[in-house]
């Protein structure tokens, strides 16, 4: 077996829960919010309810958002926030990405 290229290790150590285009959307909109409501979410994102559900279940399981439950009056109302962690891992993930874009004038 060979060793891998050097220059893909970046790549291959990218953050898989972030780097899914679903969860990396969810997170993109929460890092820009106090607070999100599902319905709301689904309506940027273009999820299905049971899509976006999943992947806020894969988020929260990695510590990266918290699920809050709430009532309207007698309605309930979910909704999301970006943990620090979830912060911390986006802002990773955006460096990543941007060192193993070439540089202008570099290709």
């Amino acid at each position: 077996m060979s060793e891998a290229d050097p220059d893909l290790q970046p790549i291959l150590t990218l953050d898989r829960t972030v780097h899914e285009p679903a969860r990396l959307a969810i997170l993109t909109v929460l890092s820009a919010a106090e607070e999100v409501e599902f319905l709301f979410l689904q309506r940027v994102t273009g999820l299905s309810k049971g899509n976006l559900s999943s992947h806020t279940q894969k988020l929260e399981v990695a510590g990266y958002l918290e699920t809050v439950k709430a009532f309207r009056g007698r309605i309930p109302v979910t909704s999301f926030r970006i943990t620090d962690e979830g912060r911390v891992a986006l802002k990773a993930y955006h460096k990543q990405l941007r060192a193993l874009l070439p540089e202008e004038g570099k290709r």
